[in-house]
């Protein structure tokens, strides 16, 4: 264990090499990468104004529920032109000239009720005519107040549908929101341990160079003694070269490993990163039916189904009604008056009422209609069978997660104990050896072992926690501390 630390040390070590081309050099662990990811990564602004386009959208749809107040004004319209008028005394139309001036204004409160699909309004307006010429006079007129209501009587109600739509559009912008940030920490711990292996490469080919050449010069002495053959000699040999290769190849798979983390961070792309692995994580046992009941509740791609399936029942209920025919009624009662003076047209009121009720019946459309409304019911079913299969397909991806992420608990038990054997059987071997006792196919081969103990530890704990922010991802729930990721968003966010 011991030497297990120092190798997870050495990826902490200053990369010469690097450094002299570098004008910063910071120091990341695995949480510190995936907080800098979600707070400056360009992938994580992008989530932030999707949340926020979803979020203004959602608090227009609930100001569109409350009173609105609206001020319409037409200060000044002047006309002057000629116009085609009736002449009663000669029954025949006759061109005149026109000169006149006119201003109104109006101020009017509507509000929508969605049971019913109607608005009701209140308003009051005035208005304002001067005409000129040899008979030019001026009037007023008003209308102090009127309230109304209209409504379609048979028609689509939009009201309605958007009442069940647009909560659960906003709920899945929210989750989306969380959903997309643990997407983006799954990202951060990918370009980890991207680096981390390649540091690792890096680091274990430099070793390499330094222990081929040591073998090598010893070598030389011990076929000078005939200790060892002419054929060994030439093996550790081209074991030397082969290392220094294999370093410049590590040091250019560093160099992309590191570029890409620093892009991905939003960092200066000359920028210096050394890791610090994580040490072994805590045992945490996530059950199968826990995991799929909060991927249920939380996921957003179950809301987006509910949302699409409720968008095709509200086609069909369009398109049927338009089907059919069509009634609509509108109603109100006020007062208005007219005369010369502004005061005038506030007295002695007259009662105004307005009442119309329109009628649409399709007689013959060929079955534009009808074939309208077939084709939203076809896409209903379609919608729903899809959103079934969708729900499945998140449903196997959560369990196989979970099930991997049990099992890679144990994987990096045994990683890590199998590195502590090869590092120490690399030694051993490569004491013996030093001093005849091994030949150099056994140094080799204990070589090799020790590398791909190294890989295969780095990438045990790759995929650990990669299925571990996968999982918060798919569920939007933190199995270690029991908290829902959604009730952390209300708390912090709104």
């Amino acid at each position: 264990m011991k030497k297990l630390h120092l190798i997870i040390y050495a990826l902490m070590l200053p990369l010469a090499t690097l450094h002299a081309q570098s004008d910063e050099v910071v120091t990341f662990d695995l949480e510190r990468t995936i907080r800098l990811a979600n707070d400056s990564s360009l992938e994580a602004f992008r989530t932030k104004n999707m949340y926020l386009a979803g979020y203004w959208a959602y608090r227009s749809y609930r100001a569109n529920r409350l009173p609105s107040l609206t001020l319409d004004l037409m200060p000044a319209q002047y006309n002057r032109d000629i116009v085609s008028r009736y002449d009663s005394e000669n029954n025949v139309d006759v061109y005149r000239g026109q000169q006149s001036y006119y201003a109104t204004g109006s101020l009017s409160i509507q509000q929508n009720f969605d049971l019913t699909g109607g608005t009701f309004f209140l308003n009051t307006d005035l208005g304002y005519l001067q005409s000129f010429g040899k008979e030019g006079q001026r009037q007023f007129t008003s209308t102090p107040v009127r309230i109304g209501y209209s409504q379609s009587l048979v028609g689509y109600n939009a009201f309605r549908w958007e009442r069940k739509i647009e909560p659960l559009k906003y709920e899945k912008v929210k989750k989306e929101y969380l959903y997309n940030s643990e997407a983006v920490s799954e990202q951060a711990t990918g370009y980890f341990f991207d680096l981390a292996l390649a540091q690792a490469e890096y680091d274990l080919a430099r070793e390499n160079v330094s222990s081929t050449d040591t073998l090598y010069r010893i070598g030389i002495q011990r076929q000078r003694i005939a200790a060892i053959s002419r054929a060994d000699l030439l093996t550790l040999r081209l074991d030397a070269v082969n290392a220094r290769n294999t370093l410049q190849n590590a040091e250019s798979s560093l160099k992309r490993a590191m570029f890409s983390l620093a892009s991905f961070l939003n960092l200066k792309k000359n920028t210096t990163i050394r890791l610090s692995l994580p040490s072994r994580p805590r045992t945490v046992t996530i059950s199968v039916d826990n995991a799929l009941a909060e991927a249920r509740a939380n996921n957003p791609t179950f809301l987006g189904l509910q949302q699409n399936v409720l968008e095709a029942e509200r086609e069909v209920d369009r398109t049927r009604q338009e089907s059919r025919f069509n009634a609509a009624i509108s109603a109100s009662v006020g007062f208005n008056q007219s005369g010369s003076a502004l005061n005038e047209v506030y007295r002695d009121l007259m009662r105004q009422e307005r009442v119309s009720l329109s009628v649409s019946i399709p007689l013959i459309d060929w079955g534009v209609r009808k074939g309208k409304y077939n084709m939203a019911r076809n896409n209903l079913n379609v919608v729903r069978t899809s959103a079934r299969q969708s729900e499945i397909s998140v449903e196997e991806d959560v369990i196989m997660t979970v099930n991997d992420f049990n099992v890679q608990q144990a994987l990096i038990v045994s990683a890590e104990e199998a590195l502590d054997l090869a590092i120490m059987a690399y030694e051993d071997t490569r004491q013996r050896f030093i001093i005849g006792k091994a030949d150099i196919n056994s140094l080799t081969l204990s070589n090799n072992r020790q590398q791909e103990a190294q890989r295969n530890y780095i990438g045990a704990l790759r995929n650990y926690w990669l299925n571990y922010y996968k999982i918060r991802k798919l569920t939007l729930f933190d199995f270690v501390s029991g908290m829902s990721l959604s009730d952390r968003f209300d708390l912090t966010t709104e």
